[in-house]
């Protein structure tokens, strides 16, 4: 009796993620919507840069050639970059016959008590302010934009009366690690905020993918600025919050076309990506490490153990479960354009990413929490 008890549980819990979790596995209903055309308005473009040399004339190029009614301009922070960010960046506003539209700052020495990113944030967001923009556009250095990408984020904005919205761009997936984990990725992020949820103002839920926001200053001002949330190191998700608890209304959707340019080449690449903030998305709390990591051994590698029992019952509701995780699973694997086996894997993945948490916490009681690009962020 005990034995079927247990073996209910991933059931159960796949029964609710499928049903009563904002359909957060359905990326159809994530998609960034058409919209008509709005008034033209005037976009300041942030971006924070180190050491991104290879990329950052995309990302440039990408917000320049932009098919856009309004003004765009960019401000590239050059945080602390050995490798010639700064000039890659201004030869692409060459090329592009734009250099009018783009300003350069070098930026200062991290304060205490801020992360790398969020103070180069600040200096850019400190230089839009004079030029007195309608919206900010806060991107990362590796994005190439797609065409239209400016104007479906302020149509959004403007058609909804929307104070930040936020696109997860499409992430890569050329090698076999990226295949295998990213699409995963992008699931575990969207079961965790439901985007029907972040946009529904009466649920907490709150969240951003921070390679793409788009912020009225307003908001960002009512919500306290990103000095309220310096010391954060998943700032997307916390400057998020701050706008929602100010009143703000948020929107967080999947991008088609607009993609980030950051190939992973391995699974551990992949795995120091995770393990950057996950022990800080558990607030540190051991407790809540170890609650994950049985609601992960719950949910994805019982259904798995309960198929080399002799019980037949069991047999039976381990495979259920395999069809209901990979239904689940599946529409994101489309969406990626991977070929749909690979959304029989979650058990294999959910034992990285619980490797990767698991990691991410020793990593943050060794002092080195957070470290990204010769930072620690998170000790």
């Amino acid at each position: 009796m005990l034995r079927q008890a247990i073996a209910f549980i991933p059931v159960l819990i796949w029964v609710y993620l499928l049903t009563a979790r904002g359909r957060f596995w359905w990326p159809g209903a994530q998609r960034v919507p058409r919209l008509p055309p709005v008034a033209p308005r005037h976009v300041v473009v942030v971006i924070p840069a180190r050491n991104e040399a290879e990329q950052i004339a995309a990302a440039v190029d990408s917000l320049l050639r932009q098919e856009f009614a309004g003004r765009i301009e960019l401000i590239v922070v050059d945080d602390g970059s050995t490798d010639g960010t700064a000039a890659a960046a201004r030869a692409a506003a060459d090329a592009a016959g734009a250099a009018g539209r783009l300003a350069l700052i070098t930026g200062t020495a991290v304060p205490a008590g801020w992360t790398g990113k969020l103070w180069a944030l600040s200096q850019g967001v400190s230089a839009a302010r004079q030029r007195h923009p309608h919206y900010l556009l806060f991107t990362d250095a590796d994005i190439a934009h797609g065409a239209d990408s400016v104007a479906s984020l302020v149509a959004e904005a403007e058609s909804y009366a929307i104070d930040l919205v936020s696109h997860m761009v499409r992430l890569s997936v050329l090698t076999l690690a990226e295949r295998l984990l990213i699409p995963a990725f992008v699931f575990f992020f969207f079961k965790l905020y439901p985007p029907r949820w972040v946009a529904d103002p009466k649920r907490h839920a709150a969240a951003a993918a921070g390679g793409c926001i788009l912020i009225r200053p307003e908001a960002l001002a009512r919500a306290g600025g990103l000095e309220a949330i310096r010391s954060s190191i998943i700032d997307d998700c916390a400057l998020a919050r701050s706008v929602k608890r100010s009143g703000g209304r948020l929107s967080l959707r999947l991008a088609s076309h607009t993609r980030s340019l950051r190939s992973y080449r391995s699974s551990g690449e992949i795995g120091a990506m995770i393990s950057r903030t996950a022990f800080a998305q558990l607030h540190h709390s051991y407790l809540l490490l170890a609650a994950t990591l049985l609601g992960l051994f719950l949910a994805y590698l019982l259904p798995v153990l309960l198929l080399l029992l002799p019980d037949r019952s069991a047999v039976g509701l381990g495979l259920l479960t395999c069809l209901l995780m990979s239904l689940c699973y599946l529409p994101t694997v489309r969406f990626y354009g991977v070929a749909p086996l690979w959304s029989l894997c979650l058990p294999v993945i959910s034992l990285f990413y619980m490797a990767a948490t698991v990691y991410s916490a020793l990593q943050y009681a060794r002092g080195r929490g957070g470290e990204w690009k010769g930072r620690v962020q998170d000790a």
